[in-house]
């Protein structure tokens, strides 16, 4: 089950993710927001991340109009390895190298096209399991 969550800048944005999904058939709970009014950012990047902590979701999809804001507020949740990703490369590094569980998008900074590439490699790029990325990952994880 995918998370998905955006604020009012990245809601158009994420009813192409939603259509994406739908059309694979890939499980999604839609956590906000439902409008393009202007809301708050961190309510919907923590939500999306503690359904994600919680193992309620596998995966989340962050959307706001940098990506910026929403992935620092979801990397505040314990366990959240949220990565800002705007180019194919740095989706599929992020989940080959960090086995990062969320992906954080810009609306404002990529169009649709490019999105749902980035998107659809972030959902098939598995984790290396290499030793030298787990221990970063290890190492992510620890306080301080």
């Amino acid at each position: 089950m995918i998370a998905l969550g955006s604020d009012h800048g990245g809601f158009g944005l994420k009813q192409e993710v939603i259509r994406y999904l739908k059309e694979r058939n890939i499980p999604y709970q839609d956590m906000g927001c439902y409008s393009e009014e202007a809301c708050d950012y961190p309510v919907y990047g923590k939500k999306v991340a503690h359904a994600v902590a919680d193992g309620e979701c596998d995966k989340g999809i962050l959307i706001c109009g940098t990506g910026i804001g929403i992935s620092i507020a979801a990397n505040k949740v314990k366990g959240i390895r949220a990565a800002l990703c705007h180019d194919v490369f740095s989706a599929q590094a992020t989940r080959e190298h960090n086995d990062a569980n969320i992906l954080a998008m810009g609306a404002r900074v990529i169009g649709p096209g490019l999105a749902l590439k980035i998107v659809d490699t972030f959902l098939n790029t598995e984790f290396s399991g290499e030793e030298r990325h787990q221990n970063r990952i290890d190492q992510l994880e620890e306080e301080g």
